[in-house]
């Protein structure tokens, strides 16, 4: 197959994480698949072809004016503190030409230009945590989730923020060329192959605030550490010595999670990272996490990453080691 135009926009205040990171994983697929030729042909445009200036200070060079790019496959828009007051022509340009792009991907808080331009409207997406209630405040006919690191609705395709870009690039490589492929980019950057992309942005604990309470923000690190134990809200309430009605109120006041919530994501998060992590077979891990049976985890699993355990160990496990 002849190479596919990858085409990233360039703007003042662009994230330089979110443009090279995806670059590298597009170029790396010419190496992976040992042609001279490439499997993608990326080029860059600014709108009007001078230099950027990143949010970290480095100059871009880019290929083309928007004007005179080439008519890409993948529009990929990068996010960036450029894209708080964007550049009108930036929004032009993907009003008009982005819909007759084969695809079209955002990194980060790339997601507002392309909202901006309408490209959202009536889809699911994602982009960087910070800036998901913001999103789904200025731009109410987008189904914002704020939880995975990507979403693919269609031909459209959202990231969360920095790293997450490279894991929906290696996704993307993976579908145009195989998981072969990916796996000798995803080697050769030294990142796993890729995670999956309803995976949850945060941990647990870091998806959820600290109480300020200390008795909360100690109850939140010893529900993290015994998943397995009784997480009742009775049994909770008790520990932090609240009733458990104050406690439930309390805890979502001050964490934005209800218990229940945040006990989920505990035992999934841990559940997940033993798939990945030990040989410890599924109705183990379902007792050292908390859920009693494999049949309930099965069910948290499909309820919470939309995959059953095995098959999530299957795809995500890593590798082992060799002798």
């Amino acid at each position: 197959m002849s190479p596919r135009t990858v085409l990233v926009l360039l703007f003042d205040g662009v994230q330089s994480l979110d443009v090279t990171g995806p670059v590298e994983v597009f170029a790396g697929a010419a190496l992976a698949a040992g042609s001279a030729t490439g499997a993608y042909r990326v080029r860059t445009a600014s709108p009007d072809g001078a230099p950027v200036r990143t949010s970290s200070g480095l100059t871009l060079v880019p290929d083309h004016a928007l004007a005179d790019a080439p008519a890409p496959h993948t529009v990929l828009v990068p996010g960036g503190q450029g894209t708080r007051r964007p550049d009108p022509r930036l929004i032009d340009w993907l009003r008009t030409h982005a819909p007759h792009a084969p695809r079209i991907v955002s990194v980060c808080t790339g997601a507002i230009l392309l909202a901006r331009a309408g490209l959202l409207d009536g889809r699911r997406a994602t982009t960087h945590w910070a800036y998901c209630e913001r999103l789904a405040r200025d731009h109410p006919a987008i189904d914002v989730d704020p939880d995975p690191i990507y979403v693919r609705d269609g031909n459209v395709a959202t990231s969360a923020g920095v790293t997450a870009g490279i894991d929906l690039a290696l996704a993307l490589v993976e579908e145009d060329h195989g998981r072969d492929t990916a796996l000798t980019i995803a080697r050769h950057l030294v990142v796993f192959l890729r995670r999956p992309g309803n995976q949850a942005q945060f941990s647990a604990q870091l998806a959820a605030q600290t109480a300020r309470r200390e008795p909360l923000r100690e109850l939140q690190q010893w529900v993290t550490e015994h998943p397995d134990d009784d997480l009742t809200v009775e049994s909770m309430a008790a520990r932090a010595r609240l009733s458990p009605r104050h406690f439930a109120r309390a805890f979502q006041a001050e964490t934005g999670l209800t218990p229940g919530r945040y006990v989920e994501r505990v035992r999934v998060e841990h559940a997940r990272r033993l798939l990945e992590d030990t040989t410890d077979g599924v109705e183990e891990i379902s007792r050292a996490s908390g859920y009693g049976t494999p049949e309930a985890m099965r069910r948290a699993f499909l309820k919470t990453l939309g995959t059953p355990p095995a098959e999530y160990r299957r795809r995500f496990r890593a590798p082992a080691p060799a002798h």
